[in-house]
């Protein structure tokens, strides 16, 4: 009697008609650690109900410092008083949704590894937040339209509300701009919103309702500290909160390791993140860390944000979950989840970008401290509704 082996039962690969052996099939999604969307975290830890699709929020700012000198016992008048000028900013809720779909007799046949319906839900859902991260940190001109869009902005079919993202508010835009370049390329969202005539203040497109779109002619150049610290400068100007936080490209962020620390360098290895260097002290006399988001490499490659976390939250006008108007059609079961919400800056002057930077490839040596930019290409922006004033 011969000895029964793989060759006559199979191995769960080999043909239906001769392989007997069952399936084994492991539907677990491999876990996702939460610094795959940076951004959407440190939104959603300050997370907050909105109530429309265009929440709207005051955005402080703040004169610059005058001479004072009054007179002993001098009179009061309402031409002392102060303009007692605010902003009002807002955003677009857009929504974010991913579909499931399956028939019955598929759910009903007993599957290797369990309900593959399930394994989709948790799958899609964290494909969902890899949507929402790309959204907050695209740098094109959907992304960086001001207050976002109502709608009906091409190409198609993504004509749906789209949230401005962080590039939208931040208060200060650093570009790297070509010596002697002086036109001017712009870029239209097809949206009945943006109101000529555009002014150019530098590099940057405004139009007369604040959107703002990038152009002209560009060049990259390697990260060093001296770039760091001339627009953290900026953005803080005027502004009572450090920046301590750096979001950059997957691919720039060992470049970025490798040059900003000057002197002193703490949290060397963070075994919660299965990572080298992420925490350093600066000559802020502050700590700053920096996460990296891999799907800034797909729409922002070269530019990198610093924030302060406390000005960043999630308007949630939906939560995510199941869209419980759709029904099962016929035989099959067809299950939608959503999510919509917007990305609240609470105040611009809290979030800068820094453009055109490349990662160094070791090949050439990196400048140090001589590589700052002109003061024109370092520009404060966005302090208001339809403000070009940098």
């Amino acid at each position: 009697m011969a000895e029964i082996t793989t060759s006559q039962i199979g191995n769960g690969t080999t043909a239906y008609g001769s392989d007997i052996v069952v399936k084994d099939l492991d539907l677990d999604v491999s876990n996702r650690v939460k610094d795959d969307t940076p951004v959407l975290n440190m939104c959603m830890s300050k997370k907050r109900k909105v109530n429309s699709t265009l929440p709207l929020w005051t955005d402080d700012i703040y004169r610059a410092p005058a001479v004072q000198a009054q007179l002993e016992g001098a009179a009061v008048s309402t031409a002392n008083a102060e303009s007692n000028s605010r902003y009002n900013l807002g955003n677009y809720t857009q929504i974010f949704s991913t579909t499931i779909a399956s028939s019955g007799t598929a759910r009903a046949v007993m599957q290797a590894g369990g309900d593959p319906q399930a394994y989709q839900e948790v799958k899609q859902l964290i494909e969902l937040m890899f949507d929402v991260e790309l959204q907050l940190v695209r740098n094109d001109q959907i992304g960086t339209k001001y207050g976002g869009q109502s709608g009906l902005a091409t190409p198609a079919p993504n004509t749906g509300r789209r949230m401005g993202s962080l590039a939208a508010f931040a208060g200060t835009q650093s570009f790297n701009g070509t010596a002697g370049v002086g036109d001017i390329n712009t870029y239209l969202n097809n949206e009945s919103t943006d109101v000529a005539p555009a002014v150019a203040v530098g590099n940057l497109v405004v139009y007369a309702n604040g959107s703002a779109f990038y152009g002209g002619t560009f060049t990259n150049q390697y990260f060093t500290p001296a770039l760091y610290k001339q627009l953290v400068t900026t953005a803080e100007k005027r502004y009572n909160a450090k920046i301590r936080t750096i979001v950059a490209p997957t691919s720039l962020r060992t470049s970025i390791s490798d040059n900003i620390p000057q002197s002193r360098s703490i949290n060397r290895v963070d075994s919660s993140r299965g990572d080298t260097i992420q925490t350093y002290e600066g000559d802020f006399n502050y700590s700053y860390e920096i996460f990296d988001s891999w799907i800034m490499d797909q729409v922002n490659p070269n530019s990198i944000f610093f924030l302060n976390e406390d000005v960043v939250q999630w308007g949630s006008l939906r939560d995510l979950g199941p869209n419980n108007e759709v029904f099962s059609n016929a035989d099959a079961s067809l299950d939608q989840f959503l999510l919509e919400g917007t990305l609240i800056v609470r105040n611009p002057a809290g979030v800068a970008v820094l453009n055109n930077i490349k990662a160094n490839d070791g090949s050439t040596p990196v400048p140090l401290s001589t590589a700052t930019r002109d003061a024109n290409e370092v520009q404060r922006v966005n302090t208001g509704p339809g403000d070009v004033t940098p």
